[in-house]
């Protein structure tokens, strides 16, 4: 023990020597007097111009120059990525008053049965046309957009100050379509440059870009296995892939025109695909319902009449979906066999025109909104 004693005192002393320059000589003076106990002590590292080392190493422990390099590593902070931007939050916290106010009022006008009011907002943010809009099913409050700008951009519709909250510029080209992932907060979408590109919203990483041989018209994640998406494009080629393995899985094509839109069943097991057939004067292959296992058609006498459907749209819990006809109105089929469309009932009055005007569900399926050509 005197001799534990003497030696934490003599490190001591030699710690109050450096101040003036000598710390290094006292140190090699009590090593060679023959304490075995003196490689406790040590020298502070600041000394030698590692004052990081001081705060992870551990006393009476050695640490190698490839775990501190790895220490270090791990506490450095990542270089974000230059093609994404964060301007806003996430956060649902900060909700304004007018909507604070328009939820306490739903409550009192569904007890009553009255109907409850309506709050708008205008987004700016694209530099050209927009493609595609979806609200995010896991937070309500955000948006994402994709357009012509070569640009997917995140909105944060509760922010009082800036609702734009991430700005993604990861595509070379024009940007058709965009769709949230269901189980995390990620977004895909594809476009013109003929990739699909899977991107972490949150962090601003882009994790996955699948590249193909067309222009990407429309994708759609299966509802029962968030890991399989389909992609349609220019050449008339639906492909189904696996962000597990980064590959196609299945392959879907019946050498028909551009794949408009694509859309899953409630069960996932079938899907539905709307095509271009104005160059082969077939107007029974414009919409074609297939099985997912098989990859053949079930049916692709769905609708015969001589318009293109430039969007599908399925009923969030019924057996049916709706199709966008360039004759400026809605139709429904059965998304039973044999798929027959209702004769006697469809939704009109407004346009279409050749445009691509999309159409959808709300959530509990009680109402549904289209786009016009007219604005």
């Amino acid at each position: 023990m005197d001799l534990l004693c003497r030696a934490y005192a003599d490190a001591s002393d030699g710690e109050d020597d450096g101040i003036g320059g000598s710390s290094v000589s006292r140190t090699k003076r009590i090593r060679s007097e023959g304490n075995t106990t003196d490689h406790i002590s040590s020298t502070p590292a600041s000394k030698f111009g590692c004052g990081p080392r001081e705060a992870i190493t551990v006393a009476g422990r050695y640490v190698s120059k490839r775990e501190r390099a790895m220490i270090l590593a791990s506490s450095a902070p990542l270089n974000p990525d230059p093609s994404s931007l964060a301007e806003g939050t996430f956060s649902a916290l900060d909700v304004p008053g007018d909507v604070k106010v328009l939820l306490k009022s739903r409550q009192k006008a569904c007890l009553h049965g009255k109907d409850m009011g309506i709050l708008s907002v205008s987004l700016h943010g694209h530099s050209k046309a927009v493609n595609s809009i979806q609200w995010s099913p896991s937070h309500a409050h955000l948006l994402a957009s994709a357009g012509m700008d070569q640009s997917v951009l995140v909105w944060n519709v509760w922010s009082k100050d800036q609702k734009k909250s991430r700005v993604f510029n990861h595509h070379k080209a024009a940007v058709k379509d965009v769709k949230w992932c269901h189980h995390r907060l990620f977004l895909l979408s594809c476009g013109y440059d003929c990739s699909s590109r899977l991107t972490d919203v949150e962090k601003g990483v882009e994790t996955q870009v699948l590249k193909e041989d067309q222009v990407l018209e429309s994708i759609k994640f299966n509802p029962t296995n968030p890991n399989l998406f389909l992609s349609g494009g220019s050449k008339g080629i639906i492909r189904m892939w696996d962000t597990r393995v980064e590959t196609v899985v299945h392959e879907y094509h019946r050498h028909l025109g551009p794949v408009f839109d694509v859309e899953f069943t409630i069960d996932g097991k079938h899907f539905i695909s709307s095509t271009d057939t104005s160059r082969s004067n077939i107007s029974e292959n414009a919409i074609i319902v297939w099985d997912v296992s098989r990859q053949i058609p079930l049916s692709n006498q769905v609708y015969t009449e001589a318009f293109t459907c430039p969007c599908i749209r399925h009923h969030p819990s019924d057996a049916c979906f709706v199709a966008q006809s360039n004759g400026n109105y809605m139709a429904i089929f059965s998304s039973r066999p044999p798929f027959r469309m209702d004769k006697y009932k469809r939704y009109e009055h407004h346009g279409v025109w050749g445009f691509p005007v999309k159409c959808n569900f709300s959530l509990d399926g009680k109402e549904l909104a289209s786009g016009s050509s007219d604005g």
